[in-house]
Parts: structure tokens; C-alpha cells; sequence
């Protein structure tokens, strides 16, 4: 804080200093990574409440948040639904009338006046015939007419914590606090185009309007941005100072190629995208300085076998190699892919995870520091405890993106003797777009795998609306009759009163009451222990199970050949790239995949957008799509991809911004990276 400064708090004061905010409501939100004022201040909405003009009956429309101006038509009734008490009233103005629904809220009946007007706004639904309104807030016209227009912040909470609570606090410093120092000059932010910092960072929490939210919000992702841009730039100044200490030789003992010597090994062809990926790596790994290299390759492209051409060039020139995976089913299934294969050529592998026992455990790390292991295969249990590797040249990660930085530099570091680094091997089946990826991979060559092997065929593609569902079950029941198997992807775990989605526990209770009884059924979902998890993804591998209902978190880490049918229930609400990942589950084996997109939408955008599902299986040819249909119109304080770990920006909707940022940083000397990275506030850094 300056000398000068008469302002009542500082940046790094603790939130205890704030009016009303004791020991347990600042440990409440310390869970949220909020511990002081700077970080209140970086704490953005995770979205808005937007307060519109009331609707007239007639015009509503079924999925839409909407208030609407009425008048009771009859009297509340009460009835015990699943366990439930529900109340229904009819309401309606001069264009005609609508259902109002509450659930578990009998009280209501006791509030509810005839001839009083009242604002009710609450999720739109069609049912029997009628127009329903779900779980109403209601409102005197009076006090709705003093919120309409406004847009009030909504943030992540945790139990015990209200958004009341979040917005008072904010509220209390926001006029009070000496901000951080604006890096940009004002003639730098009227030629980028964005706001002052005090500016955005009061305005994300308090907006007047939409304008004002993507105003604020374009300078802050610009932030996150350029701040990322400058670090990819000083890791890319570091990594030309990284010499090779692990020189890998493309000739083997008799003078012939290590890389055409694992080619024969093969019991079939690489592809010409995947030959071309090895040579490149082989080149890599030989050269003057230490490998950093991203290998883009669409789902099913064969990325497997290019890292292990990659493992087997380490080890033949006396060095280890490692395999890191996101989740423990799939790092068994690479071990028992791989193992077999490096066995018959001399090679010996070990299986490393958090589901061994320690006496395993322990087995596997005297074989690692003894070099008697060549290959190691694992999760984080690799960067883990008291693992001691013996020349780790090699280290790869399987889907780059679901690895944090930091996960990936200790691997790396695991094979640090003095200043010498292992070479890096980063396998990701996101497609992003190459304009794109050059920026956000800046540190890294990047390789891009952009074919197939052959055999795979096609997978086919249907987008239907929910009237086709007992289609679906049906033809997933003849696939399993042939003895396939089938996901089902729902966005929800469990019933919401205000969200007509489909919901994985009453999803498994109605395919269990229609499909034959030895049709077994399991579900999956994010709130399951990883244990749990682990046990049943490793059930449907081994065929225990024919349906896996499950949510997203089937996006990445297992691979089931002999699943022949995806069906993603509300496939409108999921973005391009998620629905490609979730489509990748199938078309694994030789037989026939088909996915199915069951939309509850059918406007224009979004039969726009899952027409590009439809009529093509290229990840990467999705991408761009994608990145053409996203607009600046697209968002209202929503992040619509999940790569890379931001608090705002988006990849592909601030795609823009992004070109803009990195082409500031580049413009950056050495000494201004460096300069620059030490004044970064904490929050803008991944």
C-alpha cells in the first residue's frame, strides 16, 4: 500500500479485517482458496442472475428461466409424489394460464393469496398438454420492478456459506481497497481495446448490464492470457538451454535402425502420420537439446504406438522410460498392452499405481532403482513417495490435458541427475485447432497424428430428439443381444426440481423396469470414490457389465473395444469438444460403433451445431468448426471448454484475445518476461 494511501484495506489483508467475518466464516471461505482480500477480489461470479421484464403467458417457452405476472385462477393443491409433497396452483394473466409446481414447500399454500398479483420466475416446462412454471420464486410487483434490469453475481459456495454472505464481503471492500498496480499503460489498454484493472475487477462483481460483464471480463481474460503467454515464453527461453544428457542413438549395436528394428517387431503397419511422428521423435531425442514435444493425435489415432516406439529407442540406448496416465484402469490396460510386447523383445516392465498394496509398491520401486525395470507404467503414484529412478530419459503422459503443470515437472524432475532433464513426451486426443495450439503449447514442437490405422470403421452418427428413445434402448438391446456393449451419458447424477435433464440414478431405475433383468446395469458418476470408480470401469472392461450409465467422467480413461453404442442424453448441452471425447469411447474395436445425440433442443443453433457431430468423426475438422461458431455473443460468464486450467478465458470463444496476448508477450525481451512475471498478481497464473 503507498504512503499516501488513505484506503481501509490492503491486498494482503486477511479477511478477518472485513466487518461481520469471524474465524469460521473466513475458514468457510478459506475452502474456496479465499484466505485475502487480493483473493475476495479474484473470486469472479460463476455466473449472473438477470432480472428481465415479466413475459405474458401466451409466450412463454418450454427450458427458458422466465418471470411472468399472475394472478391465482383456483386453489393450492397438495399431493405426496415419491416421497414428496408437491403443490400445484393455476395461475395465469388475460393471455391465458400456467401451472406453478413447488416441491417440498407445503407452506406455500398458506402464502398464496386470491386477487394479488404476483412476479413468479422459475423454469419453463411443458407437461400433459399444459405450460408449467418449476420451484417459482415469488415477487410483489413492487419488488421485482426494483431488481428488473439488474444482474446479480452468483458464486461457487461451499456448506454454510451464502451467496448473501459472498456479496456483502465483496460489497464491503470494493470502494475500500487499494487495487493492484495496472501493468498496461493507457495507451496500451485504448490499443487492445479493454478497461483499466480497478475497472474490470469492481465490475465483474457488480455489473449494470451485459455490456458491463463482457466488458470487464474481456480485460480480465486478457490477463489470464497474457500472463500464460509470457510464462509459455520463458519456458520456451529455458528449455534452449537444456542440453541433451540423455543422447538416445538411432543405430543399434550392429549398426542397423533401433526405430526400423521396432517397426519389424509389430504385428502391423504404422501409419505414414505415425511413421513420420517416431522419425521425428527419433531425430528429437538424438539431437543437441532435451525433447519437449506435444503429440496431437484424434481419438483412436494411435498415439500408443508411437510412445512406444518412443520408450523402446530409450531403453535400447541404456535408459528408462516412463508412462504416466490420468486414471488407474487405464494405466492397467496400457500395462497389459505394452508388457506382453516389451517382454518378447527383452524388455521388462513394471506396473506402478495407487491401488497396489505397499508390499507391491515397494517391490516395484527396488526394481525401478535397480534398473532391472526398463519401462514404468503408472498414475501420480510415479511422481509419488520415494520412487527412485536410474537414467530417466523417457517421460510421457497419457492425455496431456488432465495433467496439471506441476504433476508433469515432477515426473520430469524424477529423472533429474544434476541439470539433466529427461526428454518430454506430452500425448493429448484434444483436437485443437494448430492456430491455437502453437500459441498455447509455445513451449513444445508439436507432432500431429491425422489418420487413422486402417480396419477402423466409421463410426455412424444420429441425432434425435427424445420421442426416439425407445428406439434407442431397443437397438442398444440388440447390440447387446450380439453380445456389444453400450454407454449412456447423462449431464445430471441426480433429479433436479428446476432442471428438466436427464439424471443417471432414475435413468438406471428406468432401464432396469424395461430391459430384460440379465441386461446388467451399472452407473458411474464424479461424486463415487476413485476406488469406486476404478472398480467399475474395470468391471465393464472385463464384461461384467453390458450399460454403463454414466456422466462425463467417461470422457477419458478406459478403453473398451467391444463397446459398440454411445447414446448422450441432452447432447445440446455439451460442448463440440466434449461430445467428440465422449463419442471416442466407441469405435475402439473392429466391429461397427454408432453414437447417438439425443437432443431436448431443436432451435437453429443447436441444430447448427450438432449437425457438425453428425456428418463428421475428424476431431480436428470439429475444432475449427467450433472455433467459426463461437462468437463474443456466445458467453455470459460461462467458460464453455474445459482445456487448460483458467478461472475466465475461454480457448476457443477468446480465440482473439488470445493471438492478441501472445503476440504482446513475444513482443517481450528476455529480462521484460522475467520483469513482467514477478509483477503478476498470483491469480492471473495457471
Amino acid at each position: 500500500m503507498g504512503l499516501l494511501s488513505m484506503k481501509k484495506y490492503a491486498l494482503e489483508d486477511e479477511l478477518t479485517k472485513i466487518k461481520g467475518i469471524g474465524p469460521k466464516s473466513a475458514a468457510l471461505f478459506e475452502k474456496l482458496g479465499v484466505k485475502r482480500i487480493e483473493d475476495l477480489l479474484y473470486f469472479y461470479p460463476s455466473r449472473y442472475e438477470e432480472f428481465e421484464e415479466p413475459l405474458p403467458v401466451r409466450e412463454l417457452q418450454s427450458g427458458a428461466l422466465k418471470a411472468v405476472e399472475v394472478t391465482l385462477q383456483g386453489e393450492p393443491v397438495l399431493k405426496r409424489f415419491k416421497g414428496r409433497v408437491m403443490t400445484t396452483v393455476i395461475v395465469g394473466d388475460v393471455t391465458g394460464n400456467i401451472r406453478a409446481v413447488w416441491f417440498n414447500m407445503p407452506y406455500i399454500s398458506k402464502t398464496l393469496k386470491s386477487a394479488v398479483h404476483y412476479v413468479m420466475r422459475g423454469n419453463i416446462s411443458a407437461k400433459g398438454g399444459m405450460m408449467e412454471i418449476i420451484q417459482p420464486k415469488l415477487y410483489s410487483r413492487q419488488e421485482y420492478q426494483l431488481i428488473t434490469g439488474r444482474l446479480l453475481p452468483v458464486y461457487h459456495l461451499v456448506k454454510g456459506l451464502t451467496n448473501n454472505a459472498v456479496t456483502k464481503a465483496i460489497s464491503a471492500v470494493i470502494e475500500d481497497v487499494e487495487f493492484p498496480e495496472d501493468y498496461l499503460s493507457l495507451k496500451e489498454r485504448r490499443e487492445l481495446g479493454v478497461c483499466s484493472l480497478t475497472e474490470a475487477l469492481k465490475t465483474i462483481h457488480f455489473p449494470k448490464n451485459k455490456d458491463d460483464v463482457i466488458k470487464a471480463r474481456k480485460r480480465l481474460v486478457f490477463d489470464e492470457l497474457f500472463t500464460f503467454s509470457v510464462k509459455m515464453q520463458l519456458l520456451k527461453s529455458n528449455d534452449k538451454e537444456h542440453k541433451n544428457g540423455y543422447v538416445v542413438s538411432e543405430k543399434n549395436s550392429e549398426g542397423g535402425s533401433v526405430l526400423e528394428e521396432f517397426k519389424k517387431s509389430l504385428p502391423f503397419e504404422l501409419t505414414k502420420a505415425q511413421s513420420l511422428a517416431v522419425e521425428k521423435i527419433s531425430k528429437e531425442m538424438s539431437g543437441e537439446a532435451t525433447m519437449n514435444m506435444l503429440l496431437q493425435g484424434d481419438v483412436g489415432s494411435g498415439k500408443t504406438a508411437v510412445a512406444a516406439a518412443a520408450m523402446y529407442m530409450a531403453v535400447k540406448s541404456g535408459y528408462q522410460a516412463a508412462l504416466m496416465a490420468p486414471t488407474q484402469v487405464l494405466a492397467v490396460q496400457h500395462y497389459g498392452k505394452l508388457a506382453p510386447m516389451f517382454e518378447k523383445l527383452g524388455i521388462r516392465t513394471v506396473l506402478l499405481n495407487g491401488g497396489m498394496s505397499a508390499a507391491k509398491k515397494k517391490e516395484a520401486a527396488a526394481l525401478i532403482a535397480s534398473h532391472e525395470a526398463d519401462v514404468i507404467i503408472g498414475t501420480n503414484a510415479l511422481i509419488q513417495g520415494k520412487v527412485e529412478y536410474d537414467k530417466l530419459a523417457l517421460v510421457i503422459t497419457d492425455e496431456q490435458h488432465r495433467f496439471g503443470v506441476k504433476q508433469r515437472e515432477a515426473l520430469s524432475l524424477k529423472g533429474t541427475e544434476g541439470e539433466v532433464l529427461p526428454h518430454v513426451l506430452c500425448m493429448s486426443a484434444t483436437p485443437i485447432p494448430r492456430t491455437l495450439a502453437i500459441i498455447l503449447y509455445a513451449d513444445m514442437d508439436i507432432c500431429v497424428l491425422n489418420e487413422l490405422p486402417a480396419g477402423r470403421l466409421p463410426i455412424k452418427n444420429a441425432v434425435v430428439d427424445p420421442s426416439y428413445r425407445p428406439k434407442a434402448w431397443n437397438f442398444i438391446r440388440n447390440q447387446i443381444s450380439e453380445g456389444r456393449q453400450a454407454y449412456i451419458v447423462c449431464p445430471m447424477i441426480d433429479e433436479n426440481d428446476t432442471l428438466e435433464l436427464e439424471n443417471v440414478t432414475q435413468y438406471v431405475e428406468n432401464l432396469r423396469s424395461t430391459l430384460p433383468p440379465s441386461i446388467r446395469i451399472d452407473s458411474l458418476t464424479g461424486k463415487m470414490k476413485p476406488a469406486e470408480k476404478d472398480a467399475v470401469l474395470e468391471k465393464f472392461a472385463a464384461h461384467e457389465t453390458d450399460i454403463l450409465v454414466s456422466t462425463t467422467v467417461i470422457e477419458v480413461g478406459i478403453d473398451v473395444p467391444n463397446c459398440t453404442v454411445m447414446l448422450i442424453e441432452n447432447a445440446e448441452r455439451f460442448g463440440l469438444a466434449s461430445l467428440h471425447q465422449l463419442r471416442g469411447r466407441v469405435g475402439r474395436g473392429s466391429n461397427q460403433s454408432y453414437c447417438i445425440f439425443m437432443s431436448g433442443k431443436f432451435d437453429k443453433d443447436t441444430m447448427k451445431r450438432l449437425e457438425v457431430m453428425r456428418n463428421s468423426n475428424d476431431g480436428f475438422k470439429i475444432a475449427e468448426e467450433d472455433l467459426k461458431m463461437r462468437g463474443p455473443g456466445d458467453f455470459f460468464g460461462i467458460r464453455q471448454s474445459g482445456e487448460m486450467d483458467f478461472k475466465l478465458a475461454d480457448i476457443y470463444q477468446d480465440s482473439e484475445v488470445l493471438i492478441k496476448a501472445a503476440q504482446k508477450a513475444r513482443e517481450l525481451s528476455e529480462e521484460e518476461l522475467a520483469e513482467m512475471s514477478e509483477r503478476f498478481p498470483i491469480h492471473f497464473m495457471l
